[in-house]
């Protein structure tokens, strides 16, 4: 799955051109990685009770930066280095344990049958005309040297992903738009044809929807799906920044333990959406870096980790509501 370093390099490139102009990031970013105090209260909108943020893994260069993370089924933590074509495991200490070689990986989902399911070609280059593969691979993340398998390929920009209850796999292709993966690795071409929504990014599967992120929408809208009726989508946020009414450029999504969302943008902001419209949208924590994916702590209803797009890892302890 490896393609040749000078058209790797481009994509790299590209992709990370799309992120950082996106944001309107530069340099300056390499100093605010060290910003975040150890226990401090973050930023907060003004229906939002404060987080505590704590690094957990440091940051580095937008080179190395972390696209997504996810835990396997024993606890241990992955993450995605969509630059390195690598996804990294680490054990409770921070260490590394395992190195995977995957091609531009997004995200890292624990599947049903026990393997690690991964995400490749989450790439620029799969919004332009010609060749180029993206699609899911899966390996035994117990392995002490895992191989990837392909699950399934010939996508887009294959980006976030998530399991269903019944098995299936609901990829988030930033090309094409939500398309579903049968547990044998077929595409439901009939479900899918209904969710061709543009610039799809993060998703989550909760109840008896699927909700995505339409990191490319002018407003930043979060869109529910129903799984038994793919056509009947509703917005169920829209996620700007303040009063401007301008987008965060929302990305991934978690759910958690408490039936919210919440959403990574690359604006910095870890952002809580109530899906029923109950209790609004607010900023559980501002970070002052892009961040890229948000995963819930197995164990520990009120953490979440978000990964950076210089790397690093950080754990948001939400306050008890």
């Amino acid at each position: 799955m490896r393609r040749a370093w000078s058209a790797r390099s481009s994509m790299m490139t590209s992709a990370f051109a799309v992120r950082s102009a996106a944001a309107g990031i530069g340099v300056a970013l390499c100093a605010m990685a060290s910003v975040v105090v150890p226990g401090t209260a973050a930023a907060q909108g003004p229906d939002c009770p404060a987080a505590a943020v704590y690094p957990v893994l440091p940051g580095s260069t937008p080179l190395d930066s972390a696209e997504n993370l996810g835990y396997d089924a024993d606890g241990n933590l992955w993450v995605s280095r969509v630059f390195r074509n690598m996804v990294q495991r680490y054990d409770s200490a921070g260490r590394i344990t395992a190195e995977v070689a995957v091609d531009a990986p997004g995200a890292v989902r624990a599947g049903p049958d026990g393997q690690l399911y991964v995400v490749y070609g989450d790439s620029a280059a799969g919004l332009l005309p010609g060749a180029h593969d993206s699609g899911v691979v899966r390996f035994d993340p117990r392995a002490d040297h895992p191989v990837p398998q392909r699950f399934v390929s010939g996508l887009g920009m294959a980006n976030g992903a998530a399991f269903d209850s019944a098995g299936n796999l609901q990829v988030a292709d930033t090309a094409r738009g939500v398309v579903r993966v049968r547990a044998d690795g077929s595409i439901d071409a009939d479900w899918s044809g209904h969710t061709a929504l543009p610039g799809v990014n993060g998703i989550v599967v909760q109840g008896d929807s699927v909700y995505t992120t339409l990191f490319a929408s002018a407003t930043g809208r979060i869109v529910r799906i129903p799984i038994d009726a793919p056509s009947a989508q509703t917005t169920v946020a829209a996620v700007t920044l303040g009063s401007v009414g301008v987008t965060a450029l929302p990305d991934d999504l978690a759910a958690g333990s408490d039936g919210m969302l919440y959403n990574a943008t690359t604006t910095g902001k870890l952002v809580r959406v109530d899906p029923a419209g109950r209790a609004g949208l607010c900023t559980v924590a501002d970070l002052g870096v892009p961040v890229t994916a948000v995963t819930a702590v197995p164990g520990d209803d009120r953490s979440l980790l978000v990964s950076s797009a210089l790397g690093g890892v950080l754990r948001i302890v939400l306050a008890p509501r």
